[in-house]
């Protein structure tokens, strides 16, 4: 049995107690009339009547019972639902006769009830409700944790959030901002004209990010399938067709590690504009930004733990450019492949002892200085521009420079928030890339792409000139809501499993 703990125990000869008396202790039609912010709103003023009391004003509130004072004749309880707390003063005097004794010692905190009454302003100048008329709609069975302690293990929130939700208002606060970000940005979209489109979660080709993907298989169609990485390839197919601004907000799988800002299964807000450019992206993210902060009210200045993010000072700056002014390290080193190998192997062990850096091309190289010495300093909003095409799949070269990319990735506290570049629309040179990708996943990058020829022969056909750009919504909302793990904004993020013994013999080797 689930419930098994003498706190349980007694809590389910409660429920059944109730059930004797004749009293359902799971109910199912409510009576409501009211919530407990519209309560505390309309009755505000009762402070300024003669007797601080409006019997005449009649409510029917509900909610989870979360401090319970008995006092013989007369209780105290604090009821929460979804829009505040209430405090409620229920006596016996003022309920059907023998009701109070036979229900005060059945009520919990942790139990969901109803109750009717009036509205007063106790002597302490608390605004509350005398209860006329009360009733258990839910018997909670397992205690909450004890009010001033909480959930103190950590892990313990993130695997029964449903607990942390009820113990902890401002977690619900969190994951309030969490929707009205999604909604905003749907909003802001639609608003410029954008069509919101749904694209297939499980792909025959793992593609449109370099990463591992998770497998499953199709039993009817006998054949292996992967979990979405990105829609990428889906989304600009659309835009081959004849769509012109087109939008998603979904899932996206990689079967990677976890930690704070990477969870496999993640939100992602991709979308892409034709008869545009990367350069187009970098200031509709400048002003999609703006949209966020004013019509959530926080200002320009964001606090994110022990930093000050400033939306006043974005700036824009080329990779080999921050590799020199923030990294240190000149372009005579970073753009001659040699030289850059010396420096690593001289400078930087933690790279060297990890890859065989002769194999690596200029432009990986580069990432590898990029990701170590300047990607944690970015503090303030930063667009990184010009990015090697080495690392660029998917995205135009450059017409100044082939060995470049119409590429930016934007970052805000040092982690990136979004990646977004002028498409490629050469059906030729994308093949030529998948291949170099597919020969790369052939020698043991898991994280490559595949070929997919679909998507080729799609280009084929002629994509117009096209920009496009993904955004991470979990790390937008960390930045904006200043929580420093993914865990704190995801509802239920992936957590190692707990493993239970399966038999007697197992249990006592434990």
């Amino acid at each position: 049995m689930i419930f098994s703990n003498k706190l349980e125990i007694q809590r389910l000869e409660k429920v059944q107690i109730l059930k004797e008396l004749g009293y359902n202790p799971y109910c199912n039609i409510s009576n409501r009339d009211m919530i407990i912010g519209d309560f505390i709103a309309k009755n505000s003023d009762v402070e300024n009547l003669e007797n601080k009391r409006d019997s005449g004003r009649v409510s029917v509130i509900a909610g989870r019972i979360k401090f319970y004072r008995l006092m013989g004749k007369a209780s105290f309880l604090k009821i929460e639902d979804e829009s505040g707390i209430l405090q409620i003063y229920v006596a016996r005097d003022n309920l059907p006769d023998g009701f109070y004794n036979k229900i005060k010692k059945l009520m919990e905190v942790g139990d969901i009830i109803e109750v009717a009454g009036y509205p007063f302003v106790t002597n302490k100048g608390e605004l509350s409700l005398h209860v006329n008329n009360l009733k258990v709609m839910t018997k909670a069975i397992s205690p909450l944790p004890e009010k001033y302690h909480g959930i103190t293990d950590i892990e313990a929130r993130y695997r029964q959030r449903y607990l942390d939700l009820i113990m902890n208002r401002e977690v619900k606060e969190v994951f309030k901002t969490r929707s009205k970000i999604v909604s905003l940005s749907r909003r802001f979209f639609e608003d410029k004209g954008f069509l919101e489109v749904e694209t297939p979660m499980i792909h025959p080709i793992a593609g449109g990010a370099n990463a591992r993907p998770f497998i499953t298989h199709h039993n009817a169609l006998s054949v292996d399938r992967f979990l979405r990485i990105a829609p990428e390839l889906y989304l600009k197919r659309l835009i081959v067709g004849g769509f012109e601004a087109v939008f998603e907000i979904n899932r996206n799988f990689r079967n990677e590690g976890i930690d704070h800002t990477h969870n496999p299964e993640f939100t992602m807000l991709e979308f892409y504009w034709t008869y545009k450019t990367y350069k187009d992206l970098i200031e509709i993210t400048k002003e999609y930004f703006q949209y966020l902060l004013t019509s959530l009210n926080l200002g320009q200045k964001l606090i994110y733990g022990n930093l000050e993010i400033d939306f006043n000072k974005i700036e824009v700056i080329s990779y080999l450019d921050s590799i020199e002014k923030i990294g240190g390290i000149s372009q005579d080193i970073t753009t001659d492949i040699d030289k850059i190998i010396f420096y690593i192997e001289k400078n930087l062990p933690q790279i060297s002892n990890s890859i065989d850096l002769k194999s690596k091309k200029l432009g990986e190289l580069q990432a590898e200085l990029f990701d170590e010495l300047v990607e944690d300093k970015l503090i303030n909003p930063t667009f990184i521009t010009d990015y090697p095409i080495a690392i660029s799949p998917l995205a135009r070269r450059s017409d100044r420079d082939p060995e470049v990319a119409d590429r930016f990735e934007f970052f805000i506290a040092g982690c990136e928030i979004g990646n977004g570049f002028s498409e490629l629309n050469d059906p030729v040179d994308q093949y030529n890339r998948f291949q170099a990708q597919v020969e790369a996943k052939e020698s043991g990058d898991d994280e490559a792409h595949e070929m997919d020829e679909d998507y080729v022969r799609a280009l084929g056909y002629g994509m117009p000139p096209t920009a496009g750009q993904g955004i991470g919504i979990d790390r937008l909302v960390m930045v904006l809501t200043n929580q420093h793990s993914i865990r704190d904004v995801l509802l239920f993020p992936a957590m190692k499993q707990i493993h239970k013994p399966n038999t007697k013999e197992e249990e006592k080797s434990e």
